[in-house]
């Protein structure tokens, strides 16, 4: 097993998913502390200098520059140890599977086989021959964002084994709780010391990103009036009927299966109720920063009409704004872009420059200083159990990051 595949299941089997219901305290889950101390242990062991795991669980490092290169701007190196809570995230078994065409067949459940079909996903049509990782069906993998961590990690040991390879100083970050929204929100930037940064952090080798969505997260309360049922005609305000009614007046088609590249989408993350109270949990998005308030105004607009049919303020809107797009920053930082593509090219892959649908802490950095694209990581199907890494993308990105480096040094 080569270096950054056994890094990767090292990794993967420690459960570190975040849970958005500890979202007050950072990190929101006690394991992520587990990968960050192993991490720093091992960094030290490459070398690495001020390593340290901060209070919040901030693990952050720098690598001495190559003879040389002292003087250039140092660069940094970011990924994620948390994985997210929509599927289950302990005791994964990584496992690799050589896909000869037709459905991916992961693991096995309840006496069912987990499969994808290159039907619903037609990338599959490209892996033929190639050995995949897979979880074992019962959990996701991890590789948002282990996969990442493994490939800093492995060019850390090339340099470690030859540090004439060029490269200027590096700083190393690897952070709690994307997943639930706080990622580099805690990271003293100052400190960290960067002039600019990748996060290693997305899906199919080759992509690289340098837009988001603006986002916000979206709790609309809903007030009833609970009254028995055998006595309920004209009384009863059934708090689980307003969500209804409510939900109804958001755009059908702006939801995330029936939108794709730039276009924005209300999601239903969540609902719970009862006759006399009833939550519900949206995300909201959009690249375009117009776009996204508008879709934020039509929650309140949705709101106020039911408040003004029901001569009662019902219906509650509270919104908490997560990241905003951070093209607005590095827009002005094309040379980042040229090089990544530049590296990517260089080592046989396709750059592929694509609107992230998401996020990353590339986003929250941009905007405190650091300009931030984001790099491919080779996965696919991320936050399912479905999920798979090709081993070949886990080899190849250390290749695309040493070239990075290199490129850096010049």
């Amino acid at each position: 097993m080569n270096d950054v595949l056994e890094r990767f299941y090292r990794y993967v089997r420690i459960e570190t998913t975040s849970a958005d219901e500890h979202c007050d305290q950072v990190p929101s889950t006690p394991g992520q502390f587990d990968l960050a101390n192993l991490l720093a242990r091992e960094l030290e062991e490459l070398g690495a200098r001020d390593v340290s795991v901060s209070e919040h669980c901030y693990v952050t490092a720098q690598i001495p520059a190559s003879a040389g290169a002292e003087q250039l701007p140092h660069l940094g190196l970011i990924a994620h140890m948390d994985t997210s809570e929509a599927a289950p995230g302990a005791d994964v078994a990584p496992h690799i599977v050589r896909y000869e065409g037709g459905p991916l067949v992961c693991g096995e459940v309840d006496g069912q086989p987990v499969a994808m079909a290159p039907e619903q996903l037609p990338a599959l049509n490209d892996l033929v021959g190639e050995d995949l990782v897979c979880s074992d069906g019962t959990t996701l993998l991890g590789a948002d964002d282990k996969s990442g961590i493994a490939e800093i990690m492995a060019l850390l040991a090339r340099i470690a084994a030859d540090p004439s390879l060029p490269h200027p100083a590096l700083g190393i970050c690897f952070c709690p709780d994307e997943e639930i929204g706080h990622g580099a929100e805690l990271l003293d930037v100052d400190a960290f010391g960067c002039t600019y940064a990748y996060t290693v952090d997305g899906g199919p080798i080759g992509e690289l990103e340098w837009e988001c969505f603006n986002a916000a997260e979206a709790t609309v309360r809903f007030t009833g009036r609970s009254i028995h049922p055998g006595d309920a005609k004209g009384r009863m305000v059934n708090a689980c009927e307003l969500f209804h009614r409510f939900h109804a007046l958001l755009p059908a088609c702006e939801k995330p299966e029936y939108t794709e590249g730039y276009e924005g989408f209300f999601h239903l993350e969540g609902i719970s109720g009862t006759v006399a109270h009833a939550t519900a949990r949206y995300i909201v998005r959009d690249h375009d920063a117009q776009a996204f308030e508008e879709k934020l105004a039509q929650l309140d607009r949705a709101a106020a009409f039911m408040n003004d049919e029901l001569d009662c303020e019902r219906v509650q809107v509270e919104v908490k704004r997560q990241y905003r797009n951070m093209a607005e920053i590095v827009r002005d930082y094309p040379e980042l872009i040229d090089v990544a593509k530049e590296a990517f090219s260089a080592c046989g892959v396709e750059p592929r420059v694509l609107p992230i649908r998401g996020g990353t802490d590339g986003a929250q950095l941009s905007f405190r200083g650091l300009p931030c694209p984001n790099l491919s990581t080779g996965g696919y199907c991320m936050h399912g159990v479905n999920e798979f890494i090709p081993v070949s993308s886990l080899e190849k990105m250390v290749d695309v990051l040493q070239e990075l480096v290199r490129r850096f040094a010049a």
